[in-house]
This record gives structure tokens, C-alpha cells and sequence, in this order.
């Protein structure tokens, strides 16, 4: 009798141990987006594909509403299949707490006065071109902030709708 209650037991055990595994079992992760910090990597990334820049200004250590857009908007399945076959991503922190390299902390204060951005978190989407001088022309197609006025918990479907008008604009361009 005891022979059997501790094998019923071992039995029951793995039944529910198992079974266990198997709830628990993860989903596949999908792909995280490239943010790129380097304007050439980006450049490169962009020539090669024929996609703009999508130029994200940010207070990575501070900004809330920074937060508030990667967490409602950048984070969205919609927003990474999107930005996957539309842009090339560009990432330009201006942190209060640590301290980014010389040379990035220079370029993200050269691309934030050519753009003259004055709050975050705000958005660029432009092409640009080398020219004889080994400097960037940039072309701005249009800016973006956080989709405010969207319906709670569809911010993502403002955000890309807004997104694509620009988007627009550079194929009413090209053509």
C-alpha cells in the first residue's frame, strides 16, 4: 500500500509539474527595432534602403512624455512592423544625469539646432544627401510629437496616421 500511494504520488507529481510546463511555455519574442545614435550609420542605412530618417529627440533619463510615447506608441506591434518597412530609426538622447560621448553629445546638439528643436519629445522624418563638401543637406519632410488628443490606449494609431501624411510628402516629392 505504501508502495503504491508514493508512486501515485510521483506520478501526480510529474502530471502537474508538466502540465505546468507547458502553460508557461513562452511566445516567441519579437524582433526589439535598431536604433541607431550615429547620423552616417543611419545615412549608410538609409542610402541603402531608400528609407528616411526618423529622427527621435529625446531626454532618455528625464523626459516623461519621452517615456510616455516609446511605452504608448514605439513599443506597439503597429508602430515596429511600420517603422520596420518605412524608416530608418535615429535615436538623439540629451541626458541631465549621464554623460554621452564628446563627439555624440556634439552631433546631437548640431542636428537639434538644425532643426531648432525646443522641446521633447519631438520627432524629424527627413532625407539627406552628402554634398561636394562631405556635408549633409538634409531635406525635412515634417515633425512629430507625442500624438496628444488620440483616443486613450490608441495613441499608436494617431502617432502613424500622422506619420504617414509626411510619408506622403516625400513620394509626392520623388515623383
Amino acid at each position: 500500500m505504501r508502495f503504491s500511494c508514493s508512486l501515485l504520488l510521483t506520478s501526480l507529481f510529474f502530471v502537474v509539474f508538466s502540465y505546468n510546463g507547458f502553460a508557461q511555455t513562452k511566445q516567441p519574442e519579437k524582433p526589439a527595432l535598431t536604433w541607431y545614435t550615429d547620423i552616417n550609420k543611419a545615412h549608410e542605412i538609409s542610402q541603402k534602403t531608400h528609407k528616411p530618417i526618423f529622427a527621435f529627440f529625446t531626454g532618455s533619463d528625464w523626459c516623461g512624455w519621452c517615456h510616455r510615447l516609446q511605452r504608448e506608441v514605439f513599443a506597439k506591434k503597429e508602430f515596429i512592423d511600420w517603422a520596420k518597412k518605412n524608416v530608418v530609426l535615429l535615436e538623439l538622447d540629451f541626458p541631465r544625469r549621464k554623460e554621452l560621448p564628446k563627439e555624440l553629445a556634439e552631433q546631437n546638439m548640431s542636428l537639434q539646432q538644425a532643426f531648432r528643436v525646443q522641446g521633447y519629445p519631438t520627432i524629424w522624418i527627413f532625407t539627406m544627401e552628402k554634398n561636394a563638401e562631405k556635408k549633409f543637406d538634409i531635406q525635412p519632410l515634417g515633425s512629430l510629437g507625442y500624438p496628444s488628443g488620440a483616443e486613450p490606449g490608441k495613441e499608436e494609431v494617431k502617432f502613424l496616421s500622422n506619420a504617414n501624411l509626411i510619408l506622403a510628402k516625400k513620394k509626392d516629392k520623388s515623383s
